[in-house]
């Protein structure tokens, strides 16, 4: 049964949005991210201090949509409020390794004993500390962040030894408000 549908995501002090042919735009205390949010029936507008996403005579794909596109902006509001942090830790049992952030790039130098550095373009916006074993990624865009920390958990993946002995590599630890 089609019926109006309507969401609202509220806005908190300090965080501004702005809608621009279909790309949502956030800006707060903690940076700026933006998303491309398109979908032909459904309407998104800021009304008030609220972001309004609505759609009128809705099918269920329009209903899932609908909350989709809320959840993406309150990970945009979040992002922008507090930014998203993923964790990785570094596991070196057979050979000391050592990791450093350079001209953009994330370099992974003696992994297994191997002569040639591993190393990961790091995307514009996207800041990677690193401190003794434990690397940070942070960013106010959450796919920013988490694709950053997949592919460094990708730039140590084994594939020719058992991976019950040799258990090296860098592993998140922590994801953007969950705890593994």
């Amino acid at each position: 049964m089609k019926k109006d549908i309507k969401e609202e995501v509220k806005i908190p002090a300090g965080v501004e949005i702005k809608i621009e042919s279909r790309i949502v735009k956030a800006k707060g205390p903690k940076g700026e991210a933006s998303k491309v949010l398109y979908a032909p029936k459904i309407n998104i507008e800021v009304k008030d201090n609220n972001v309004v996403v609505s759609a009128k005579n809705a099918t269920k794909r329009e209903k899932r949509m609908i909350g989709s596109f809320a959840s993406h902006i309150e990970n945009l509001i979040q992002g922008v409020t507090k930014l998203h942090v993923y964790k990785l830790k570094i596991c070196a049992t057979h050979f000391p390794m050592s990791a450093s952030v350079s001209k953009g790039e994330f370099v992974l130098q003696n992994f297994l004993g191997e002569k040639i550095p591993r190393a990961v373009k790091l995307r514009q916006g996207v800041n990677v500390k690193i401190e003794g074993a434990e690397i940070t990624v942070e960013s106010a865009d959450k796919e920013l962040a988490g694709q950053t920390a997949a592919s460094i958990e990708q730039l140590c993946r084994i594939t020719d030894r058992d991976r019950r002995v040799f258990q090296d590599g860098v592993y998140i630890t922590a994801k953007s408000e969950k705890e593994r």
